[in-house]
């Protein structure tokens, strides 16, 4: 698969910012980011930098747009399902957690988000319950652009090291 996928790039180095976009989409959608790992992220964009095909600041540009794009989009599903989640099966089974959850995003709503960005394991997930908490959409809004140009800002600074992105 990675000597299609680098393959693919090569031949087509124009579709290289969307791939980057995409992957940081998905990684990051509701459910669908449990399943793909930042590591891939990570490879093809080290790739596309190493190859001269795009620059760090437009890498972290599209990773940028991708995560803030999905994020939202599982902020607002939240906020979408909000009431309803509640009296799911799932959301009644696991009700003190889910608790507990909202009740952290409430009190530590800057925190809580970034974390959400920054950690794998939960960043599908924290932009949902965040909706569903009833956190405003201004403040995640604000939040969560930061939390993404501080990821974006990280990934620039795993592919190159810091001299690449300060330097």
């Amino acid at each position: 698969m990675t000597d299609t996928l680098t393959s693919a790039l090569l031949n087509n180095p124009q579709y290289a910012l969307a791939i980057v976009l995409l992957n940081a989409l998905c990684e990051a959608t509701v459910l669908v980011g449990l399943f793909i790992p930042g590591a891939v992220l990570v490879v093809v964009t080290t790739f596309i930098y190493s190859q001269g095909i795009a620059t760090i600041p437009e890498i972290m540009s599209a990773a940028f747009m991708g995560a803030l794009l999905a994020d939202n989009a599982g902020y607002h599903l939240g906020k979408l399902a909000g009431p309803k989640f509640h009296e799911s099966n799932f959301a009644l089974r696991y009700a003190s957690k889910l608790h507990k959850a909202e009740n952290l995003i409430q009190r530590y709503g800057w925190g809580a988000i970034l974390i959400g960005r920054l950690l794998t394991a939960i960043r599908s997930i924290v932009p949902l319950l965040t909706g569903i908490s009833g956190f405003s959409a201004w403040r995640y809004l604000i939040f969560d652009i930061l939390a993404c140009a501080i990821w974006a800002v990280g990934l620039g600074l795993i592919i190159t090291g810091v001299d690449g992105v300060i330097g």
